[in-house]
């Protein structure tokens, strides 16, 4: 692990729940390991799991509000501008849009649980002015979960947390399938709807 890497975990260590909160909203590192790092807190009795679990959760929704506004009220132009600085390349937004479009409001939800768009989702749910309240419930939705998977696990590593995506990987994968379901359930759900309307 580099220097820098450990004087920001240093920093969260210090900070407890605050620390996890900020590690979330800024995402200089991936929430796993950030979440992982609040598991192996949680071990040593620093911090308690309930707390650590509402500031992931808040961290977390926080950090998507912040791309949903930039995305309503910025768009594509400020963004492919300026996304860099937000770890975002064109890219990433552009594999977003095509889902947002395709799939609807629902894979909000999903988009979460899968590398590349998990961030980029709020992009273009923001520039289509997607429901603020839909929006930050199918948010909610999937960053509990999340949340309390890898604290749990980061929990039961205590200090080989650094082992995280070994230790994550055969959770994740059932997760994104329990997801793609539930996504495939609501389109299902919402084109029935449609027919009978029509």
């Amino acid at each position: 692990m580099s220097h820098f890497i450990q004087l920001i975990f240093d920093i969260l260590s210090n900070l407890g729940y605050l620390g996890i909160a900020l590690g979330l909203m800024v995402e200089i590192i991936p929430s796993e390991a950030v979440l992982a790092y609040g598991g192996y807190l949680i071990s040593t009795g620093k911090i308690s799991f309930f707390g650590a679990i509402v500031a992931g959760t808040i961290g977390g929704i926080i950090a998507q509000w912040f791309l949903y506004w930039i995305g309503r009220y910025g768009g594509r132009t400020i963004l492919n501008k300026y996304g860099k600085y937000l770890l975002i390349q064109p890219s990433h937004i552009e594999v977003a849009q095509k889902w947002f479009s395709k799939y609807g409001p629902g894979v909000i939800f999903t988009a979460r649980f899968i590398p590349v768009v998990r961030h980029a989702i709020s992009i273009p749910a923001g520039i289509a002015k997607m429901s603020f309240l839909k929006f930050s419930i199918y948010t909610l939705l999937a960053i509990v979960p999340w949340s309390i998977l890898f604290l749990y696990l980061g929990m039961n590593l205590g200090s080989n947390w650094e082992r995280i995506n070994s230790t994550a990987k055969p959770f994740v994968t059932p997760m994104i399938i329990i997801a793609i379901l539930l996504t495939l359930i609501y389109l299902i759900y919402i084109w029935r709807n449609k027919k009978v309307k029509r």
